[in-house]
C-alpha cells in the first residue's frame, strides 16, 4: 500500500515539489549539523562534513547554507525556539512564585542535558567570531521580556519583592540557572535534573530567593529590631 505521503506528492506541482525536497535537504542539513557538534564540539562544525553526511558535493551546499557562521545562525535560531518550547511546558503562569522558580531552573538544565549542542551555542560563547543576525537575537530578547514580564506581574501581585529593578532581579534568576546548570553539565550531565552535586541544589536555589524576596521582609525591614527593644 501507497504511503499516503506519497500519494499527496503525485499531486504537487512542480514548484511545490522542489520547495518540499528543499526544505527536506535543509532539515537533513541541520540534523547533520547537529550531529557533528555533538561528536565533535560546537566551535569543530566543518560544512565539508556536513556535505559529505547528506551525500552532497561541499560545492553544493552553498544553495541552502551560504555559509558557516549562516548555519550556526540557523542553528542558534533553532535553539531559542526549542528552549521556548520547556518554558511554555514549565507553566509559569500558574502556582506560586516558588513553583514557578522551581519550574525555570529544571527547564534550563533540562534543555542543557537534552540538547547540549543547542545549549552551548545559545547560552554560551564556543564559537569564535559568531554574532547571532539581529532576527535570530530579537526572538531571544523577546524571551528575555517574557520572563521579566512574569516576574513583574508576581512583584505587583505581592507575591515577591526583589528590592532592585525587574530587569535585574532577571538577570540574577538568569544567571543561577546558569551556574547551576554549567556546573552540573560538566561534572555529572548523566543524572537526572534534581539530582547531583548541582541539580540537586535547585530546590535550595528557590528557598534562597523565596526568604530573599519575602515581601514582608521588605515592607517591614526593622520589624525584627522593634521587637528585640
Amino acid at each position: 500500500m501507497r504511503d499516503p505521503a506519497e500519494n499527496d506528492a503525485l499531486f504537487l506541482s512542480p514548484q511545490a515539489r522542489r520547495e518540499r525536497n528543499r526544505e527536506e535537504m535543509r532539515r537533513a542539513i541541520m540534523h547533520a549539523a547537529r550531529a557533528v557538534m555533538r561528536e565533535q564540539g560546537v566551535a569543530a562544525l566543518s560544512l565539508r562534513e556536513v556535505a559529505r553526511r547528506v551525500k552532497l558535493q561541499a560545492p553544493a551546499l552553498d544553495a541552502y547554507v551560504p555559509s558557516k557562521m549562516a548555519l550556526y545562525d540557523a542553528l542558534f535560531l533553532e535553539g531559542i525556539r526549542t528552549f521556548r518550547t520547556y518554558r511554555s511546558q514549565s507553566n509559569p503562569h500558574q502556582g506560586s512564585f516558588r513553583e514557578a522558580l522551581n519550574a525555570w531552573l529544571e527547564g534550563y538544565m533540562r534543555f542543557a542535558q537534552e540538547h547540549p549542542d543547542l545549549y552551548q551555542l545559545c547560552f554560551e560563547r564556543p564559537v569564535p567570531g559568531f554574532v547571532p543576525s539581529a532576527a535570530s537575537m530579537k526572538e531571544s530578547i523577546d524571551g528575555l521580556a517574557r520572563l521579566e514580564g512574569e516576574l513583574a506581574a508576581m512583584i505587583a501581585a505581592g507575591q515577591v519583592n526583589p528590592g532592585l529593578p525587574t530587569s535585574q532581579a532577571r538577570d540574577l534568576i538568569i544567571a543561577m540557572s546558569h551556574g547551576l546548570t554549567s556546573q552540573h553539565m560538566a561534572n555529572e550531565p548523566h543524572l537526572p535534573v534534581g539530582d547531583g552535586r548541582y541539580g540537586g541544589l535547585i530546590p535550595f536555589a528557590v528557598a534562597l530567593f523565596e526568604a530573599a524576596w519575602a515581601p514582608e521582609q521588605r515592607a517591614n525591614p526593622d520589624a525584627g529590631d522593634a521587637t528585640d527593644q
